[in-house]
């Protein structure tokens, strides 16, 4: 097991292919993919041809992954994924920050725990100078998961859904945190 960081209830690893039968089931929860894809099912093909690469991806800049599966750190329930890429492949200057966990994992701070530690770390050890987090306006849930992580609205947007799902007509959000902001706290 690859592992990336640690916090006081989670332990956040590298992906590897054994992990497709907990992707497979996590993104085949309506309600969690109901801001992401309006909870249509992903087939077992997709993920294996599609989900999974992307989670297995090493961007140079880093040497490393930028999505990481999350664990109970007692238990090692398969609890979701987290994600802290650099958008520029060249450098991670900026970062884009996000998170799916099971359904049961909801409700009990993993998302910000995991959240918190990530933009630490980025900002303390990857050189990242600015946090970056998206979802859709409606989805209240992640949009406080974001504010208890620091991150702060900076906009409000369109997106270019290829598909409208419901609540998509209402936009999208981005929020940010930059270094300087974080050093400040």
């Amino acid at each position: 097991m690859s592992l990336f960081l640690k916090t006081d209830r989670l332990v956040l690893r590298a992906f590897t292919t054994a992990d497709t039968d907990h992707l497979f089931a996590l993104d085949n929860d309506p309600e969690v993919m109901r801001f992401l894809n309006g909870g249509r099912p992903t087939s077992r093909e997709a993920v294996g041809t599609r989900v999974l690469p992307r989670l297995l991806h090493d961007h140079p800049c880093w040497g490393t992954r930028g999505y990481w599966a999350a664990q109970e750190k007692d238990t090692g329930t398969f609890l979701g994924w987290f994600e802290f890429r650099p958008l520029d492949e060249g450098g991670p200057a900026v970062v884009e920050l996000g998170y799916r966990l099971n359904r049961a994992a909801w409700g009990h701070g993993y998302a910000t725990e995991g959240s918190r530690a990530l933009i630490h770390k980025g900002f303390t050890d990857l050189g990242v100078e600015r946090v970056t987090a998206n979802t859709m306006a409606v989805n209240t849930r992640s949009r406080r998961v974001m504010e208890k992580s620091g991150l702060v609205l900076v906009r409000h947007f369109t997106g270019d859904w290829p598909e409208a799902i419901e609540g998509s007509e209402h936009g999208e959000v981005e929020y940010a945190l930059t270094r300087t902001e974080w050093d400040r706290r």
